[in-house]
């Protein structure tokens, strides 16, 4: 969540102004290359932590989405802005796709699912509407800035939710 924040107040300072015609300044390209590759990592932390060893379909197939994201991504910001958009609406959809499939399936057995799949559905509609937006002249890099803002607000609910369904299960 920490590499979220920093990562919007760094997208808010350095490139908020960059509108879907532009090209990506440096940074901006750093910063839209290392986002998905950061959440592909994470996922493997989260699993290797979590001992889920290599029989998680899920986290592999999220972890290769982050990645081919990635590679997509170093393609389009050699051109504008709106191709960056584009790449990550597509992404920000999908993930929040497998987001939701994995809460649903969850609910019921883990409980406390209702951050998560409010944050999948979130990511299913802004992906969609960033994608939508990306060739439009009046779309920037602000737009993927406010989603990830949104997507660690939900992550610290959702932690915050399954803790305390933790702590009521050990009582």
């Amino acid at each position: 969540m920490l590499f979220s924040l920093i990562w919007v107040a760094l997208v808010f300072t350095t490139s908020a102004s960059l509108m879907s015609t532009d090209k990506p300044t440096v940074s901006a390209a750093v910063l839209l290359v290392v986002y998905p590759l950061w959440d592909a990592i994470a996922t493997l932390l989260e699993r290797r932590l979590a001992g889920a060893g290599s029989a998680n379909r899920v986290s592999t197939v999220n972890m290769g989405l982050g990645l081919a994201t990635t590679a997509g991504m170093i393609i389009a910001v050699l051109s504008t802005v709106g191709a960056a958009l584009l790449v990550f609406g597509v992404w920000a959809l999908l993930s929040g796709a497998i987001q939701l499939v994995v809460a649903i399936r969850r609910r019921r057995t883990v409980g406390a699912q209702w951050p998560m799949v409010i944050s999948g559905g979130q990511s299913v509609l802004a992906g969609a509407a960033i994608a939508a937006g990306a060739a439009s002249a009046t779309s920037g890099l602000s737009t993927v800035a406010g989603y990830s803002a949104f997507g660690a607000f939900w992550f610290l609910v959702s932690v915050i939710a399954l803790s305390g369904r933790s702590r009521r299960g050990t009582r």
